[in-house]
């Protein structure tokens, strides 16, 4: 058998095998608030009904400021973190390992979702805010 499909241990974390899911961006947080809703939960959980032995949610920033888009999903207070649990635990119970990619975009911060008919920086007065990363310069694009 391949190793693919053969179980491995990581520290106290036994994973039934090493597909693994990678986070990918979704910018689906339709509320703005960082909340993960119906849209992750199926989303996510599907892959740990597929098979995959660990599912990595998409980046979740660690404060307001560390998104990428107004629709990222967060993981900066108690009603994501809240939200995130029933999204683990369903993870969990179709025998997958839940993962977290916590997230901060650092001067890619406060930019449109790239499928939208918006490009570059999202105004504060249209719910953007200022970019905090470790230079001023902003991201080009």
């Amino acid at each position: 058998m391949s190793r693919l499909f053969t179980p491995i241990r990581i520290g106290s974390v036994e994973i039934r095998n090493r597909v693994w899911v990678a986070p990918m961006c979704q910018y689906s947080c339709e509320e703005q608030d960082g909340v993960p809703g119906d849209w992750h939960r199926e989303h996510l959980t599907s892959f740990a009904r597929g098979g995959a032995g660990l599912v990595i949610t998409e980046a979740a920033a660690v404060s307001p400021e560390g998104r990428i888009s107004p629709q990222d999903a967060g993981i900066w207070n108690d009603a994501q973190a809240d939200a995130w649990a029933p999204i683990t635990e369903r993870i969990r119970v179709h025998g997958a390992v839940p993962g977290i990619q916590l997230a901060h975009a650092g001067r890619k911060a406060s930019n449109y979702r790239p499928w939208g008919p918006e490009r570059g920086t999202v105004p504060v007065s249209e719910g953007g805010w200022q970019m905090l990363g470790p230079t001023d310069e902003e991201f080009e694009g």
